[in-house]
């Protein structure tokens, strides 16, 4: 990779197209989506429901809308002014000019589109409930930084990766294998949506001071770096409970308590997070960046921790709604 200067004067990486749609879906950032699909259909084969061409659907529907949220992201930011070259955290493509904008606009319909497809294949399978769930969940996903009232300038970011990337792609999951909701997917949703939104804090923790001055409004722009780190152990406790719960009231196999090595790779992290307030006044923000990566590796862990116990322990009928 190399630089090369864009006509306003700015500083644009040199990559190959491929490095470019690489970067701009943001790989590291893909365990939210993947994690609950695994979640779900390890409950899914733990009941015997398990069916292998509806989850390989899920698997794929559910990565090209976090994509499509992703270049949604990337776009929206850019136009209003979010992204900037002060950002701190990872290469934004269509800021640093490596994308032109128009074509991250083009990339992200693509991506709903074949969503979509793969969405039809669902509801042709489990019904209508999934054609509701997954145009809801495509909206929200553009929804989240464009329409009139984007979510994450508006502290509402948090509720939507708790409940897409948690309750929603989880539940959704184990619905299109069985064609029943399960309370225990459900209840595992909720465990995956705290992880989640775990990353989102982290996320914002470190952009606090540069989304406040671009006028977005997310919790930690509202509340500050004190609330921002509570809420962090928050998520990772709310996570530890539900596995917890799950365990001692939903008759999940004890196995399941596997989730918990999600919380490994975040002890590091949650270092830095604390980091912020012990300088809160000199602190270099970038050094949440890593922390980012490893709330995101703990995201992954939880949720194969949730399905591959579910599975090795086979734990009996979780019930259904």
């Amino acid at each position: 990779m190399g630089q090369r200067h864009t006509e306003n004067g700015d500083t644009a990486m040199e990559v190959s197209r491929a490095q470019a749609w690489v970067l701009a879906t943001r790989p590291r950032t893909l365990t939210a989506g993947a994690a609950p699909v695994v979640a779900g259909t390890g409950f899914a084969a733990a009941d015997g429901v398990f069916a292998q061409l509806p989850a390989l659907a899920a698997l794929v529907g559910a990565l090209l809308i976090q994509i499509a949220t992703n270049l949604a992201n990337d776009y929206y930011d850019f136009r209003k002014g979010s992204d900037t070259g002060e950002r701190l955290g990872p290469v934004r493509v269509t800021q640093a000019g490596i994308l032109p904008p128009d074509t991250v606009f083009r990339g992200m319909v693509l991506t709903l589109v074949l969503a979509f497809l793969v969405g039809v294949y669902l509801v042709w399978v489990a019904g209508w409930p999934v054609a509701v769930i997954g145009l809801v969940s495509m909206l929200m996903g553009v929804c989240y930084t464009g329409g009139p009232y984007p979510l994450s300038y508006n502290g509402l970011g948090d509720v939507f990766v708790f409940v897409f990337f948690g309750l929603v792609a989880t539940a959704t999951t184990y619905y299109v294998q069985a064609g029943f909701w399960s309370p225990g997917a459900i209840l595992a949703g909720a465990g995956l949506g705290a992880m989640s939104t775990a990353m989102l804090v982290v996320n914002n923790l470190r952009d606090r001071e540069t989304d406040g001055a671009a006028g977005k409004r997310t919790l930690a722009v509202r509340f500050g770096d004190r609330f921002t780190v509570v809420q962090y152990f928050a998520c990772l406790a709310a996570a530890v409970a539900v596995s917890v719960v799950g365990v001692a009231a939903m008759e999940w196999s004890p196995l399941t308590l596997l989730s918990l090595a999600g919380l490994l790779p975040c002890v590091p992290a949650a270092r830095r997070v604390l980091g912020v307030l012990a300088v809160p006044d000199g602190v270099d923000r970038r050094t949440l960046n890593p922390a980012l990566a490893m709330t995101a590796r703990g995201v992954a862990f939880y949720g194969a921790g949730l399905g591959l116990g579910a599975l090795l322990g086979t734990a009996g009928p979780l019930g259904a709604l």
